[in-house]
C-alpha cells in the first residue's frame, strides 16, 4: 500500500523557558537557562537543590478548579499545551467540521502522576496505616490518563493511548502517531508528552543514582552538555504537544503547515538499565533506522537535536554514534542540546525537542548548547556543537534523538515541506 504523507500543523508548549511556544522558542534562541533553586518543596537536605521548573503556571486559565483537583500536574500540563496546539492548528472551531472518529491522541509520559503517588503514600503512613485513599488516586496516577483527558476534552474518538519508555516516551508517541496516519488509521493525531517529576522522590531518586548535577552554587550553568566539567543532568518538567495531520487533509482545510514528518526509528541498547552502550551502538542503530524509514541519506540532514543530557558517559556515546552514522558529513552538521537550557523533561523531552527541530526548520535558526567553557578531550573539537550562541542556517531536515533508561532509543526526522 502507498503510505500517506504526514505534516505538522500545530504546536503547544509548557516549559521551564515559557508557557507557550513563542516564549519557549525565544528562550531557546537567546540561550536562557531555566534552572534555579527548587520552589516546589524545601530542597535543603538534598544533594541537588535546583531544577528547571515551570514558572507561573496558572491552571485556572485552562481548567475549572473542581476539574484540576482531579488531575496530577503532569495531566494539567498535557491539557494546557495540547489546548495551544489544537488552537494553533485551527482545530478548536467547527468550520470545517472534523470527523472526530478520525482524530486521535497518543501521549508519552515516563512516570505519570508522581506527586499524586507520593501524596497518597505519605497520607497512608501518616494515618497510621488506615486506608483513606482518594477515590481519584488511581486515575490521577496512571500515565495514560493524560491522553484520556485530552480526548474527552475535545471529543476525539480515534486511536488513544500512552507510550511509556522512560525518556524516549514522547518520541515513541510521535512515531506511533506518524505511523497511524500514514497507514490510513487516522487523519489527525495530537501527540507529544508531559512530565511533572520535580518532587522529593524525583530529586532524591535521581540523586541516589548519582545522575543529577550537584552544582548548587550555580544552577543556571549546571546543565553543560559536552563540557569537560559536566557532572550530571538537571531535572526539568512541562509538556509539548504537536499536531500531526495527513497531508491532503491539511491542504483541503487550508491549514498552515510547519514541516513534514519524514521518518522515525527505534532500537535498544541491550546493554545496561541506566548506562548507554559505550560505543553508542543503540544510538547509531536508531539514527540509521530513522534515515532508512525516511528514505533519506545522511547528507540530507542539517541539524541534530541530541539527547545530550550533560552526563559524562552519555554525551560521548551519542557523539560517537553521530560520527558513525554521518561520517564526514558530521562536520557539516549543527549539533545542539537544548537540555542545556530546559533541563531534562524525561518523558516530555522528545516533544519539546521535536518542537525545537520544527521551529529550527521554519525559522532557519539553530538553538545553542549553552554553558560550554572547557573542551572535552574525548570529543571531536571539529564538530559544531553550536556552543553558547544560536546560529542562522537553512535547515532542510532536523533529527531529534531521545534515549531512555532500559536502553530505549527513539528518533524522529522532520524535513521542510514541499507541496
Amino acid at each position: 500500500m502507498e503510505l500517506k504523507r504526514v505534516v505538522v500543523t500545530g504546536l503547544g508548549a509548557i516549559t521551564p523557558l515559557g508557557n507557550d511556544v513563542p516564549s519557549f522558542w525565544n528562550g531557546l534562541i537567546n540561550g536562557v537557562s531555566g534552572a534555579a533553586r527548587i520552589t516546589k518543596f524545601d530542597p535543603t537536605n538534598f544533594k541537588t537543590q535546583f531544577a528547571c521548573e515551570v514558572k507561573g503556571f496558572d491552571v485556572s486559565q485552562f481548567l475549572e478548579r473542581r476539574d484540576s483537583r482531579k488531575m496530577d500536574l503532569f495531566a494539567q500540563y498535557a491539557i494546557a499545551c495540547s489546548d495551544e496546539a489544537i488552537a494553533d492548528a485551527g482545530l478548536d472551531g467547527e468550520n470545517p467540521p472534523l470527523d472526530q472518529d478520525r482524530v486521535g491522541v497518543i501521549w508519552g509520559s515516563g512516570i505519570g502522576g508522581f506527586q499524586t503517588f507520593m501524596n497518597e503514600a505519605l497520607n497512608f503512613h501518616e494515618n497510621g496505616g488506615i486506608p483513606r485513599f482518594s477515590p481519584f488516586f488511581i486515575p490521577m496516577m496512571i500515565s495514560d490518563i493524560a491522553a484520556g483527558h485530552i480526548s474527552i476534552r475535545h471529543g476525539f474518538r480515534g486511536p488513544n493511548f500512552c507510550t511509556v519508555s522512560a525518556c524516549a516516551s514522547g518520541t515513541n508517541a510521535m512515531i506511533d502517531a506518524f505511523n497511524y496516519i500514514r497507514l490510513g488509521k487516522a487523519e489527525i493525531m495530537v501527540t507529544g508528552g508531559s512530565e511533572a517529576a520535580v518532587t522529593e522522590g524525583g530529586i532524591g531518586g535521581f540523586n541516589a543514582l548519582k545522575a543529577l548535577s550537584t552544582r548548587n552554587d550555580d544552577p543556571a550553568r549546571a546543565s553543560r552538555p559536552f563540557d569537560a566539567t559536566r557532572d550530571g543532568f538537571v531535572l526539568g518538567e512541562g509538556g509539548g504537544a504537536i499536531i500531526f495531520e495527513e497531508h491532503e487533509h491539511a491542504v483541503a482545510r487550508g491549514a498552515k503547515i510547519y514541516c513534514e514528518v519524514a521518518g522515525g526509528g527505534m532500537s535498544a541498547d541491550a546493554h545496561h538499565i541506566t548506562a548507554p552502550h559505550p560505543e553508542g551502538l543503540g544510538a547509531l542503530n536508531v539514527m540509521r533506522a530513522t534515515l532508512d524509514d525516511a528514505e533519506m541519506s545522511p547528507s540530507d540532514v542539517d541539524y541534530v537535536n541530541v539527547h545530550g543530557t550533560s552526563t559524562p558517559l552519555g554525551d560521548i556515546a551519542e557523539t560517537r554514534a553521530i560520527q558513525g552514522v554521518f561520517g564526514d558529513h558530521a562536520y557539516n552538521l549543527n549539533i545542539s542540546s537544548t537540555k542545556s537550557m530546559t533541563g531534562h523533561l524525561l518523558g516530555a523531552a522528545g516533544a519539546i525537542e521535536g518542537i525545537a527541530c520544527i521551529l529550527a526548520i521554519k525559522n532557519g535558526i539553530i538553538p545553542p548548547t549553552i554553558n560550554f567553557e572547557h573542551a572535552d578531550e574525548g570529543l571531536d573539537s571539529k564538530l559544531d556543537f553550536t556552543f553558547n550562541h544560536a546560529k542562522k542556517r537553512d535547515v532542510r531536515a532536523a533529527l531529534c534523538n531521545t534515549f531512555g533508561f532500559g536502553g530505549h532509543n527513539a528518533s524522529v526526522l522532520f524535513k521542510k515541506f514541499k507541496g
